[in-house]
């Protein structure tokens, strides 16, 4: 998904989730959060607040350096959505509307019951990209429900899942009822439009296994031209061969 949209989308979601109410003025204990942290932990991590006020960062734990190479001070929101991989922004987006839904149909009192948690790939410093996996859960709202304050977990599962689409889940905490692998509808997916009908036409057959020479007669154009269609939508999804294109191509719905 490209930047622009995604960036726009994601905007009106955090206008949904921020509020105008000003949170209250809470004393930072670092030691009180290190025993939040572990709470959480697995694997190499490292923990964030963010006030859905100012949509800042109100303090990021040393331990980013370590596990993706960046200076707490660099780690921002903007930041780190330019650090989300380009094809899993829609899924993102997907996840943040899932999270609307499944809040905005919480009673007020129970929103600080639930921990979210869902996986994500970001750039890490040396240009790697790392499977992340987000747990949250909230530090404070207003009287309306609206967030006020997030405490954030990042822990780097890459050695778990290295393929496959992020998966939601709510865990209940306080007795609450959790909902795991919480299907996420990706709307924001990239308009099939970006291929060609004749390119779909190609990507349809060469997802049914057929080779260049048997695509072209089937279409009756020449097995030059097919070539070209295939190259060209490698150009176009940024891949390398035609397995990925093949395999992404039915993973992400392309056709």
């Amino acid at each position: 998904m490209k930047r622009e949209p995604f960036n726009y989308e994601f905007s009106k979601m955090m206008k949904w989730l921020g509020t105008d109410s000003i949170p209250s003025q809470l004393k930072f204990d670092a030691d009180y959060y290190k025993k939040f942290f572990s709470f959480f932990l697995l694997g190499d991590s490292y923990y964030f607040i963010i006030n859905h006020h100012t949509l800042r960062m109100e303090y990021v734990s040393k331990e980013i350096e370590a596990v993706m190479g960046y200076l707490p001070s660099e780690f921002e929101i903007g930041f780190m959505n330019d650090l989300i991989h380009p094809e899993d922004r829609s899924w993102f987006l997907a996840i943040g509307s899932s999270m609307i839904d499944f809040f905005s149909q919480l009673p007020v009192e129970k929103l600080m019951r639930y921990k979210v948690r869902y996986d994500i790939r970001f750039r890490k410093k040396n240009g790697d990209y790392a499977r992340i996996l987000y747990q949250g859960v909230l530090l404070e709202h207003d009287q309306n429900g609206r967030f006020l304050r997030t405490l954030s977990v990042h822990s780097d599962i890459t050695y778990l899942k290295q393929e496959g689409k992020p998966v939601l889940s709510f865990i209940g905490i306080e007795g609450e009822p959790s909902y795991f692998d919480v299907a996420s509808k990706n709307i924001f997916i990239e308009s099939k439009e970006e291929l060609t009908r004749r390119e779909r036409q190609v990507l349809l057959l060469l997802i049914e296994g057929k080779l260049s020479k048997e695509i072209s007669q089937v279409l009756k154009i020449s097995k030059q031209t097919v070539d070209t269609h295939r190259k060209n939508m490698l150009h176009k999804k940024q891949l390398t061969n035609t397995g990925e294109l093949v395999g992404k191509a039915i993973r992400y719905g392309w056709v």
